[in-house]
């Protein structure tokens, strides 16, 4: 069986693996990207690292996720949470939209309606379990919208992204002038303070907003409205004004300036892949898909793309199988699965290579 797993790692990370191997104490940090239904495939690895191996470990580690990875990180601070992960794994997979006739898509009003029951239904009565726990720090990556895209609308919202998409051709700073980065960041428990980020902000326009039961669920929804697929969510409590968005706008796959602690000095990441993409509008932009000293102490673990190319339709999981698929349920429901059955390998690899570490196996990020 030819191996599923590859890993990446920056000069700091590599560093301390040559001298320490990975150990669960020494993580202080996991990113979880956005990118839809790729999140699957790591699944077995979310069961693996949240509920057997973290565990053997007492430091705080932050949480930091977008979109469907925001959703993997607060399900990581359920109180068990290899069930839970198993259980958004089995929703995620099952999902499905009923057409009236005639109706050849969802709109964005009816997927918003149905993705706020889902999370309803997930989280309903367990808020206080991701929001209570003392081990992680969890931030939540949205984007608000400025300008034209202060509000959605039939006309200002396509101005307003073409708008954005152009601002940022010229930099990825300038899109800060039509959304900024909002990360709604957990308070520990008797703390009585907000979270510290554990990256620097000075890359891009950010605000960050404490995050308690009343705004919880609007975060998370915002964190995963898709523009064009989902309606941004408004008026969300303790949070400026305005229309909140899928936080990969700004964060694709969360390529931020990283501090971690000298304690708990690794970034570790699971991803879907070994490029580190800036933000959504940057991926026709190949030449910011290369690592940067900000991506130093990190160890990326994802698939073997020979690997991935042994699954249904050649590849992960990813929204075009809403297309492929349109409404045959079950040919959607066995494809995913049979994906996501084949990715227990990777969690499998990963728990042989910390008992074993193989640093020739290890590659430059």
């Amino acid at each position: 069986m030819p191996p599923a797993l590859r890993l990446y790692a920056g000069p700091k990370a590599l560093q301390h693996l040559q001298q320490q191997g990975l150990r669960p104490q020494d993580v202080g940090i996991i990113p979880a990207a956005a990118g839809g239904p790729k999140g699957l495939i790591l699944g077995p690895l979310d069961r693996f690292l949240f509920g057997q191996w973290l565990p053997g470990s007492h430091q705080p580690v932050h949480l930091v996720g977008a979109s469907i990875g925001a959703w993997r990180m607060a399900t990581a601070c359920l109180d068990d949470p290899a069930a839970a992960f198993q259980r958004l794994e089995t929703d995620y997979i099952h999902q499905h939209y009923e057409l009236p006739a005639g109706q050849k898509r969802p709109t964005p009003q009816q997927v918003s309606e149905r993705f706020a029951n889902n999370l309803q239904l997930f989280y309903g009565g367990r808020v206080k379990e991701v929001l209570g726990q003392t081990r992680f720090r969890l931030h939540i990556l949205t984007a608000r919208g400025r300008h034209l895209l202060r509000r959605d609308g039939r006309l200002r919202t396509p101005l307003g992204y073409l708008a954005a998409y152009a601002a940022n051709a010229v930099s990825r700073k300038a899109l800060g002038s039509w959304l900024e980065r909002v990360v709604f960041s957990s308070v520990p428990p008797n703390s009585g303070a907000v979270s510290p980020l554990p990256f620097s902000t000075q890359d891009f326009r950010t605000r960050q907003v404490p995050m308690f039961e009343d705004n919880f669920m609007d975060a998370l929804q915002a964190s995963c409205s898709i523009p064009f697929v989902l309606r941004p969510v408004h008026g969300i409590a303790g949070a400026p004004p305005g229309a909140y968005w899928d936080g990969g706008i700004t964060d694709y796959h969360l390529h931020l300036r990283y501090q971690p602690l000298a304690s708990s000095p690794i970034v570790l990441y699971p991803h879907f892949q070994k490029a580190v993409v800036p933000g959504w509008l940057d991926k026709g932009w190949k030449g910011r898909h290369l690592a940067s000293p900000a991506l130093d102490s990190m160890l990326v673990i994802a698939p073997d793309p020979a690997w991935a190319a042994t699954l249904p339709n050649g590849r992960l999981p990813d929204r075009s199988d809403f297309t492929r698929y349109g409404q045959d349920l079950p040919a959607r429901v066995l494809a995913w699965s049979t994906a996501v059955a084949a990715s227990q390998q990777l969690a499998d690899e990963f728990a042989e290579w910390v008992e074993r570490p193989d640093l020739s196996r290890v590659e430059p990020l």
